[in-house]
């Protein structure tokens, strides 16, 4: 038997997650900032703990002290005033020289106004409490000269006025303390944040190595930083050691695979050439011819973009020269670019994908189009055609190696299905990919996006 929970319990534990969700989605995503948040979050709660405490305790304390102190010399005063067993002039020096106070005797009239208190101010609740012990009116002002403080206290002989110094009622050394704190806390902020630097700049290396790796970058990685990170460095090196075995083995594989099959076609062409001419040979000539073309573009798959290594590419003139190529097969073609011709790319692996997405356009429509542009980070390349275009719903299957869309594209020209999945695993190992969308030709745009 299950008991419900109630539903308060249901509700807060819901907006504990809410609350969660929303703290984590305005929480920094970087590993540097995270660790300096915590550093920095302790830090901070502890000083202002210590500031509190301080504040709170220690310099309200001590100003409490001096202040009574004060009010019990004024208090002092007042008697000897009050019981006239001294004159008014040896009570104001005497005051001076071991109170350090400046006295007068004001004629008897009502205290000024009481002066608006200041926001925060322990002195002036300080002083005003130990002065309500004296039971008389009294007028203080903590506020109009700030190294000194005046109090008026109506006595039996008149209004007893004192100027002393600050710091004789009130904690004045205490912001020291303060500027130490925040002091060493910002020098501690600064080690610590020279400190993650350099335990985060390991990591940001070994990330560009195998964003470089991917991309088929050179580049030169050597561990270094702590332990951990260290050996996820040699784990990285390693296994980009067995990767790049793998690809020679397979590239190997696919050398003598290519060497065998070409050697069987070139006999039956050979076969073929020893032959009568007639329609039988003809067709034949046309399946090895067909078969010579399916081969390279299994190859051309299996293959990839093999060992190549990227390097700057005039981007201009490698579209220029595809441009070229589809007028001279009869198809009208526009060309515009944009921003820097040149980008880092692996040039014989990127214009076979650029020339597989020309190629199907040219197989597909009768006007082309091609666009690029060259931004501070990314290369986009758009080509365009003005065929029967590719339905929603099949743009992502067309990517499938050996699919083929015959029923939605031109019949008459057939395919291994292999171009835009080539196409593509390019763009990918790049570190870009390919989308296909409505041209503006009225047919479709196949955009290649790449980061350079």
């Amino acid at each position: 038997m299950s008991i419900a929970l109630p539903s308060s319990l249901d509700r807060s534990r819901e907006a504990w997650r809410g609350m969660m969700r929303w703290l984590a989605a305005r929480m920094p995503k970087g590993l540097y900032a995270r660790s300096l948040l915590i550093v920095i979050v302790p830090m901070v709660l502890l000083q202002s703990a210590i500031a509190y405490f301080f504040m709170e305790r220690h310099w309200q304390t001590v100003t409490q002290r001096l202040s009574a102190a004060v009010v019990s010399d004024i208090g002092s005063m007042i008697d000897l005033l009050e019981s006239r067993q001294a004159p008014q002039d040896l009570i104001a020096a005497v005051a001076e020289r071991r109170f350090g106070f400046d006295v007068k005797v004001l004629p008897r009239e009502p205290l000024p106004p009481a002066l608006p208190k200041p926001f925060f101010s322990l002195l002036d609740s300080a002083l005003s409490r130990e002065l309500s012990e004296l039971r008389k009116p009294f007028w203080i002002d903590t506020v109009g000269n700030s190294k000194l403080v005046e109090v008026r206290v109506q006595t039996d002989v008149g209004v007893l006025r004192i100027l002393t110094h600050r710091s004789a009622a009130y904690a004045s050394n205490s912001h020291i303390f303060l500027i130490w704190m925040v002091a060493t806390s910002l020098v501690l902020l600064g080690v610590a944040i020279a400190f993650l630097r350099n335990q985060i700049r390991p990591i940001l290396r070994l990330s560009r190595a195998a964003e470089d790796f991917g991309k088929g970058r050179d580049f030169d990685f050597r561990p270094h930083g702590a332990l951990e990170v260290r050996k996820a460095g040699y784990s990285f090196i390693e296994m980009k050691r067995r990767i790049e075995r793998a690809i020679e083995q397979r590239t190997a594989m696919l050398n003598g695979v290519s060497h065998d099959l070409r050697t069987i076609l070139t006999r039956f062409r050979l076969s073929l050439a020893m032959l009568p001419d007639g329609p039988d040979t003809e067709a034949m000539q046309k399946d090895v011819e067909e078969m010579q073309r399916m081969l390279e573009a299994y190859l051309a798959f299996a293959r990839g973009a093999g060992g190549e290594q990227a390097a700057p590419t005039d981007m201009r003139t490698l579209l220029e020269e595809l441009k070229a190529d589809a007028e001279r097969h009869g198809h009208p073609t526009s060309f515009t670019y944009t921003g820097d011709p040149l980008a880092t790319v692996r040039p014989d692996a990127f214009k076979r994908c650029l020339t597989n997405l020309v190629a199907n356009a040219q197989r597909h429509g009768d006007k082309l189009a091609i666009e690029a542009t060259r931004e501070q980070r990314f290369l986009t390349v758009n080509v365009d055609d003005d065929g029967p275009g590719i339905p929603p719903d099949d743009r992502e299957d067309v990517f499938r190696p050996f699919y083929r869309l015959d029923e939605a594209r031109n019949q008459d020209h057939g395919g291994t299905g292999l171009g835009l999945a080539i196409a593509r695993d390019i763009a990918r190992a790049h570190g870009g990919d390919i989308s296909l969308g409505v041209s503006p030709l009225g047919g479709l745009r196949a955009s290649v996006r790449v980061p350079i």
